[in-house]
């Protein structure tokens, strides 16, 4: 029997991403956890604790696998926030404004004995220069609240973007390659 799977995160944009492996999950169940990042804690080891801590709160049944991720963008050893307000938003596009940066999201998964497989993507963003007044502009517009980095890539954002390398859709929260590889080791598609 095919493993139910259940997506470990309430983003539209993850559950968006997985359509197109032809995947949708039996259920979504939010993991709640402390996503304060450890002192000294680097951006990929940060990424990856967080993708496998929210695998392993979520409750499984029998017959169920989990499936999480986290996005972080970090500027340098620097991890962003997920931009909580306008204010946040704001500051992250000046800091990532006329430069390169880093967006690393890992995804994990669990099966019911309870053991974790995870995978990286690593993408780089090269922002161009951002006058004073459109990041005011995106950041009133609210799109970038809640974001890694305070923006969305799919969005008007996408416009910042003078050149990338690497995974677009782990820049956007799921990366496909690295997803449908856990999804086969875990029996949740077949590799045909």
């Amino acid at each position: 029997m095919t493993p139910r799977l259940i997506l470990a995160s309430t983003s539209p944009r993850r559950r968006d991403l997985l359509g197109q492996l032809g995947v949708t999950p039996h259920r979504v169940a939010a993991p709640d956890i402390d996503e304060t990042p450890r002192p000294g804690e680097l951006p990929r080891a940060y990424a990856v604790r967080m993708a496998c801590e929210k695998a392993e709160a979520v409750t499984l049944d029998p017959g169920e696998v989990a499936l999480s991720g986290d996005t972080v963008v970090a500027a340098g050893r620097r991890i962003l926030p997920r931009a909580a307000d306008e204010a946040e938003v704001a500051e992250c596009l000046k800091l990532l404004s006329g430069r390169r940066h880093r967006v690393l999201t890992a995804v994990a998964t669990r099966t019911q004995d309870g053991t974790i497989r995870h995978r990286l993507s690593e993408s780089i963003v090269a922002f161009a220069p951002l006058s004073a007044q459109r990041i005011a502009a995106y950041a009133a517009a609210g799109e970038g609240v809640g974001k890694a980095g305070g923006y969305a890539i799919q969005g008007e954002a996408g416009a910042f973007v003078r050149w990338m390398s690497g995974s677009y859709s782990g820049i956007v929260g799921l990366p496909l390659h690295e997803t449908r590889a856990l999804l086969v080791a875990t029996g949740v598609i077949t590799d045909g």
